[in-house]
């Protein structure tokens, strides 16, 4: 029976967008990130927008355009078309099929989000085990919410686990609880996002309420599972020293309510990061036809996120700034 099971989870199925090698931002040591598209968060400033839908996108990158008119004749659904030396991509069309993205010469098309197999997803993995080893390293699913697609999730962590190699998630916690409580016997370190304590606020900036996030994670504070919670700081949301306070205050009951449970006893730990909002994903929203509606936002400066540290640290919680 164990081989069949190996075999099903090996054949289970998900969306992909990116499997990053070499990371060293998404968790201890040199890591292998999986992106799993699907997120039912529409921040407006997302870092990876490409992973807010489950099925496939096209990309296009209008600087790299030729003009040869390759993806016009390979198209069987008429979504390129130029007009007055103008490449319009015709989005209503599409079917991302990536019949064009072959034909395309320049590498101005691609297709964003492929069906794979654990076993695919492993076959990479397992590329780089060597640098895991050396670096207390291992492997992040990130997204996109890697959660929502449980089982392809909970697969990959469990083949990982067979491998022993370290394995974590990047979650929003906008999530069923069930979801995520299935993938905690394979996990080994959480990592996640709270954005906004204020329900309004984080209603406006994400499009839905922090409601389901806070309870997951007082359900997950009372797990034996290592927790980081990290803060984007974006302005115009969170940037402010009382909001970074009314966030590290929320943190801090989660630390009480994990050491009452442990009765005093150190339990796995809990920490708070500070991470702060780039443009660098400018260009992903123009690829994928989309408004990057934080275009003008200012990143915070260094002096800033110190400030917001020292914000956590009044109320009793260290929170590192990256």
């Amino acid at each position: 029976m164990h081989k069949e099971g190996g075999s099903r989870a090996m054949s289970t199925t998900g969306a992909v967008f990116n499997i990053q090698r070499f990371s060293i931002h998404d968790g201890p040591g040199i890591r292998t990130t999986v992106f799993l598209k699907g997120c039912t968060l529409a921040c407006f400033w997302c870092h990876n927008p490409e992973g807010r839908r489950t099925s496939a996108e096209l990309q296009f990158f209008s600087h790299r355009c030729i003009a040869c008119g390759a993806c016009v004749a390979a198209c069987p659904h008429s979504a390129h078309e130029f007009r007055d030396d103008m490449h319009i991509v015709h989005r209503d069309r599409c079917e991302a099929d990536g019949a064009c993205v072959d034909a395309c010469y320049a590498q101005a098309l691609q297709l964003n989000g492929h069906i794979l197999t654990v076993e695919q997803v492993m076959e990479e993995v397992l590329r780089d085990r060597a640098f895991y080893e050396t670096s207390s390293g291992g492997v992040t699913l990130s997204g996109g919410e890697p959660s929502l697609n449980t089982a392809f999730a909970y697969d990959i962590l469990e083949q990982c686990k067979s491998h022993r190699l370290h394995t974590a998630i990047e979650t929003c916690g906008e999530c069923p609880w069930e979801f995520l409580e299935h993938l905690l016997p394979v996990t080994d370190l959480i990592m996640m996002d709270i954005k906004q304590i204020e329900p309004h606020k984080h209603r406006m900036a994400t499009g839905k309420s922090n409601e389901r996030i806070l309870d997951n994670a007082r359900r997950l504070a009372l797990t034996d599972t290592p927790i980081v919670f990290r803060t984007p700081v974006v302005p115009t949301v969170n940037d402010s020293p009382e909001d970074i306070g009314q966030i590290a205050a929320f943190v801090r009951t989660l630390m009480e309510l994990r050491s009452a449970r442990a009765n005093g006893q150190a339990g796995a730990d809990i920490t708070y990061e500070l991470l702060a909002f780039h443009r660098l994903a400018s260009d992903k929203y123009h690829s994928l036809g989309l408004e990057y509606k934080a275009s003008a936002i200012e990143p915070p400066s260094k002096e800033q996120m110190q400030k917001l540290a020292e914000a956590a640290r009044r109320l009793g919680v260290e929170a590192s700034v990256r």
